[in-house]
């Protein structure tokens, strides 16, 4: 007898969603895979968060494409989970859900003054030299010569080295029409990057922070005191290759010294934000605190401020602290960490490690604990750490939960016990019909793969006339022209 084919509608075209169809895929089991996505445009961060000028890591759409080309997979652009579509419309048409909708809005600084006019979230401006159209009609002066980026991670190390990149170099990438012209006439000559702990604990990784030692017309600056490691730091560092690599960077910067950059990055550790100060409204400086490091008995290493205090001047300040997922409509969600609460993949709903968040009555109507049938991964699930592989491995074990659970019969499931109810859920399915009717019947816009494959077309072929890999469209009107009927 023919296997049933599980239906299953992952809620997020990022990379978590891609590695998580890509895994149901390798299975080997029959399965029909709705990608579901907020923007017409799909591939999520790979789009709107990579650094315009790092083409390379975004060639792994090439990946993505293929996967969306498998006949078991079918694309809905510009339907958004809470508007056009509810849970419960997913949870009558799928046997299983898979939510992979990323961490989409910013963690706060929450000291005084981080409101002031000039003061903004790195989340924001990424989004707006990338071109999501949310953030289209941003507004970023940058008429100013000094910016503070508040962080010492990836991200923070992409805004510093876009505010600086040379122009000619930025008018090759595919970032935004409407943040290349800005950013070619800014008057940045300075960034300074502020980190609370110490060189052994930041979290870029060592191609990114070698960049700035080959960036025309750029040098990086380092204190060499602030490079001065304590015996927790020095055993953090030992075996590890990534932070050994920092190091001897952040040392190569130190001993080079300066030079005759016209724009120079300099990266401060063991230093605290902790006002942004501003006059008439608008920034003027971070006061900063200056921290010591203190070692605690599970081996972490704390940030401890010591009193002492200065003024950084600056025109902006761009806050890259790390991202924070958002609230669902009828999703269980943790405020606290900012996730889907769940065990390991598997969604946790009222009376789990987490709330649910305003669909009491749907989750408590199952009881407590584990939600059947529907999962989540990414930084959905873990919060936002790692980089865009680190996914892959995230989606396969929540995938292999999800078979655990089919074979078991808890699937989408376990609204029905084993092949039989697997049987009944089919059934259902048929009779409330499928999503693109559904669509159809609310009068919903979406875009297919076909409509996808049209829209990159486009932009590929507008970048080429331009020498450049893309011209993105900025806005979801100018995408669904481009994506056709």
């Amino acid at each position: 007898m023919t296997s049933p084919v599980t239906r299953v509608a992952i809620v997020g075209a990022g990379p978590a969603g891609f590695f998580a169809a890509e895994a149901l895929l390798k299975s080997g089991d029959p399965v029909a895979i709705d990608l579901i996505n907020r923007l017409p445009a799909p591939y999520g961060l790979v789009r709107d968060g990579v650094a315009p000028d790092h083409q390379a890591i975004k060639s792994v759409a090439r990946v993505y494409a293929k996967i969306l080309a498998r006949d078991q997979v079918r694309y809905f652009g510009n339907v958004t989970l809470g508007k056009d579509i509810s849970v419960d419309d997913l949870r009558t048409r799928y046997d299983q859900i898979v939510y992979a909708v990323g961490a989409q809005s910013a963690r706060r600084l929450g000291i005084p003054g981080e409101d002031l006019s000039g003061s903004h979230a790195a989340f924001e401006f990424v989004a707006w030299y990338n071109a999501h159209p949310d953030f289209r009609n941003a507004y970023f002066d940058l008429d100013c010569e000094h910016v503070v980026v508040i962080g010492n991670g990836n991200v923070a190390i992409d805004v510093a080295r876009i505010l600086v990149l040379s122009r000619d170099r930025l008018a090759k990438t595919d970032i935004a029409d409407h943040a290349l012209e800005p950013l070619r006439d800014c008057r940045v000559k300075r960034v300074t990057l502020l980190g609370r702990r110490g060189p052994a604990q930041a979290s870029f990784t060592n191609p990114e922070l070698r960049e700035f030692g080959r960036l025309e017309g750029v040098c990086a600056e380092v204190d060499g005191a602030e490079l001065e490691l304590d015996a927790a730091s020095e055993a953090e560092i030992e075996g590890n290759a990534v932070k050994t690599r920092n190091m001897a960077t952040l040392r190569g910067y130190a001993e080079s010294g300066c030079g005759d950059g016209e724009r120079v990055v300099r990266f401060r550790f063991l230093v605290s934000p902790v006002e942004v100060v501003g006059e008439g409204g608008r920034v003027t400086g971070v006061r900063i605190e200056r921290n010591r490091l203190v070692a605690q008995e599970d081996g972490y290493v704390r940030a401890e401020g010591t009193g002492e205090m200065e003024v950084v001047p600056c025109g902006m300040v761009i806050r890259s602290v790390g991202y924070r997922g958002a609230r669902l409509p009828g999703v269980p969600f943790d405020e606290r960490r900012g996730i889907v609460p769940n065990e390991g993949g598997r969604v946790v709903g009222v009376g789990g490690r987490g709330d649910a968040g305003g669909a009491e009555g749907e989750a408590g109507a199952r009881g407590v604990g584990v939600v059947p049938g529907e999962y989540v991964v990414g930084w959905a699930k873990r919060g936002p750490s790692g980089v865009i592989g680190t996914n892959k491995a995230d989606a396969a074990a929540t995938v292999a939960l999800m078979r655990e659970d089919l074979e078991a019969g808890g699937g989408g499931g376990s609204r029905g016990g084993g092949a039989k109810g697997r049987r009944e859920a089919v059934g259902r399915r048929r009779q409330d019909g499928d999503l693109a009717d559904l669509l159809r019947e609310r009068g919903v816009r979406w875009v297919d793969g076909e409509g996808w494959g049209r829209m990159d077309a486009l932009e590929t072929t507008r970048g080429r006339a331009e020498g450049r890999p893309r011209v993105k469209f900025c806005t979801v009107v100018e995408m669904l022209g481009a994506a056709g009927r």
